[in-house]
């Protein structure tokens, strides 16, 4: 398992929006594709990224409609990888910046989305690594159940 790399596991339908949207048309789309990630992209440059956590506390925690930009809630310095990341070190990234998602980009392209579910699945979990990734994947659970 060593050597493979993120371009092995990382999903290539993402599901993206523009600048051109609002941010009641990425909430549609989270809801379509069950999804709590959206990357914002220029052609196919990645520009940034919204997540449900954006959307509530830049959008609808500041009162902002549904006909609000983009612009408003999306996060720009993102942590991203390139597709010849080792699995392991995509792992790392997403544990040190505490995400569940990273985006795969190449010569400033989104080609890609490796999500936390992504590792699961192949055993990531034996290492500090993993260790702090599961704590991210389990980090759902309601407020006082601990």
């Amino acid at each position: 398992m060593g050597n493979q790399t993120v371009k092995d596991i990382m999903s290539t339908d993402c599901v993206t929006v523009t600048l051109q949207d609002n941010i009641y048309e990425i909430a549609v789309k989270m809801k379509e594709h069950d999804i709590g990630f959206v990357a914002v992209v220029d052609g196919k440059k990645l520009i940034g990224v919204v997540t449900d956590r954006d959307l509530v506390v830049r959008g609808y925690a500041e009162k902002h409609s549904g006909s609000t930009a983009v612009e408003q809630v999306i996060s720009k310095d993102v942590a991203t990888i390139s597709p010849d990341t080792s699995i392991d070190e995509a792992a790392k990234i997403m544990a040190k910046e505490q995400i569940r998602r990273l985006p795969v980009v190449q010569n400033g392209e989104l080609v890609g989305v490796v999500a936390i579910g992504d590792l699961a699945v192949r055993g990531i979990f034996e290492d500090e690594a993993g260790e702090a990734l599961s704590k991210i994947s389990s980090d759902r659970t309601p407020v006082g159940v601990r």
